[in-house]
C-alpha cells in the first residue's frame, strides 16, 4: 500500500471510529469544549456554512462583480447624547467587516463627510446617488445600551437594529427601490455579563461594536456554525 492510500485509509478509519463513539453515547464527552466541536466538524468534512440572509431573500449578492456598497447608520438623538458618535462608529465597524469579506464598500469617512455636509438628507438613495453605489445599507438603531438592565456595575451590550437595503436600477440610475428589510436583536455576552472591574468601558465598547458589526455583517456574507461559541461570556 503506498503512502497516499495509507493516509486515505487512516482518515476513513478515524471517521468510522468517531462515528462509533458518537453512536455509543460518547457525544456529550466530545462536545464538552469548543476545540472538540471544531475537531468533530473537521473530521466529518468541515463546518457547514450558513448563507447570508440577504442573498437567500433577494437572489443577489454584495460580493458580485462591480457591486459597491455604502453604509449609513441612524441613531435616535437620546442615544447619540448618551453615546456620542456611536452612529459613525458602528457604520465604520460594519464597513470593515464587509471589506474583510470581499464586499467593496465606500470608505466610511467619505460617507460621514457627505452626511455632515448634507444634514437635511432623508432618503438612502441620496447617498447612493452621491457615491454612485449599487446598494445602500441603512441601519436604523432603535435601541443601544452597554449596561445590564438596572445595573451600573455590569456590562452587557444590547441593541435593536432595523436593517434596510436600497438598490439602484442598473438600467436607470435615477430609480431606486428598497429590496430587503430585516431586524436584529443583539445581546453580548449572551450568557454572563461582564463586571465593570474586569474590563474598561472603552475596551468593552469596542468589543461590543466588533460583535454587533459581525452580527450585522452576517446578513451579507457567509459564516459557519459554531462561530458564536466563544461569545457566551
Amino acid at each position: 500500500m503506498n503512502r497516499e492510500h495509507a493516509m486515505t485509509a487512516e482518515k476513513r478509519c478515524s471517521r468510522r471510529n468517531l462515528l462509533r463513539v458518537l453512536g455509543a453515547g460518547g457525544a456529550a464527552a466530545l462536545l464538552a469544549g469548543c476545540s472538540q466541536v471544531v475537531l468533530i466538524g473537521l473530521l466529518l468534512g468541515g463546518p457547514p456554512s450558513i448563507a447570508p440572509k440577504f442573498d437567500v431573500a433577494t437572489n443577489r449578492s454584495m460580493t458580485d462583480k462591480d457591486v459597491t456598497v455604502a453604509v449609513v447608520c441612524y441613531v435616535p438623538p437620546e442615544r447619540k447624547f448618551e453615546f456620542p458618535g456611536i452612529d459613525h462608529e458602528l457604520a465604520k465597524h460594519v464597513c470593515h467587516r464587509l471589506k474583510d469579506h470581499n464586499v467593496q464598500v465606500i470608505r466610511p469617512e467619505l460617507v460621514r463627510s457627505w452626511l455632515d455636509e448634507h444634514p437635511n438628507w432623508d432618503r438612502p438613495e441620496e447617498i447612493g446617488k452621491a457615491f454612485d453605489t449599487s446598494y445602500v445599507i441603512y441601519l436604523d438603531v432603535l435601541d443601544f445600551s452597554l449596561y445590564e438592565y438596572g445595573r451600573s456595575d455590569l456590562y452587557r451590550g444590547r441593541s435593536e437594529v432595523t436593517i434596510r437595503v436600497t438598490a439602484v436600477n442598473p438600467r436607470n440610475k435615477d430609480e431606486w427601490e428598497e429590496v430587503y428589510t430585516d431586524s436584529l436583536i443583539s445581546q453580548w455576552p449572551t450568557e454572563i455579563p461582564r463586571h465593570t472591574q474586569d474590563i474598561t468601558y472603552e475596551r468593552f465598547k469596542l468589543g461590543y461594536l466588533a460583535r454587533l458589526s459581525e452580527e450585522i455583517g452576517r446578513y451579507f456574507y457567509e459564516h459557519f456554525n459554531g462561530d458564536d461559541i466563544a461569545d457566551a461570556t
